[in-house]
């Protein structure tokens, strides 16, 4: 008498690469962006109309020159309180950070994510061949996360420990 096998029709193996996810495919092209002598006003009046919390500062060729933040833009009306100095007196240029850490477009997102977890950054810049082609978030980071299916986040993140 032969023995039967009750476990069903197996499973296909998926022999393939696994997909690499990239910083360029859940990038934000259409950015916001803010001009070194622009005032802080127009700052804080644009971060809340967007509903954003910072973004890139570029110069007349679209080169990345800073970032202005919501923090920044406190730092300047606390101290414009305590000087009693109007906010509209003061520019982008003197509040904005300069020392900009950017991402290539071409990482994997997981990699990112890493480097946002490092960082302490909210968001990177993605510059090519000197101007600013987008900006990576963490929330476009969790978006890229929630795409993906159980399958596919195991076969990409499988040997990296």
């Amino acid at each position: 008498m032969a023995i039967k096998s009750f476990q069903g029709a197996r499973k296909q193996q998926n022999t393939s690469e696994p997909v690499q996810l990239k910083v360029r495919d859940y990038m934000t092209t259409n950015l916001i962006t803010y001009r070194p002598d622009q005032s802080v006003q127009e700052v804080v009046e644009s971060l809340i109309n967007n509903k954003i919390s910072g973004g890139p500062v570029v110069n007349s060729r679209n080169e990345l020159v800073g970032i202005i933040s919501e923090g920044d833009c406190l730092k300047q009306l606390s101290e414009s309180r305590y000087y009693n100095m109007p906010l509209e007196h003061d520019n982008v240029e003197k509040r904005m950070a300069t020392n900009v850490e950017t991402i290539d477009g071409d990482m994997d997102v997981f990699d990112a994510a890493n480097k946002f977890l490092q960082s302490k950054r909210r968001r990177f810049p993605i510059v090519e061949n000197g101007k600013l082609v987008g900006q990576i978030s963490q929330k476009d980071i969790l978006k890229a996360a929630l795409q993906l299916k159980g399958e596919n986040w195991n076969s990409t993140t499988k040997g990296s420990s």
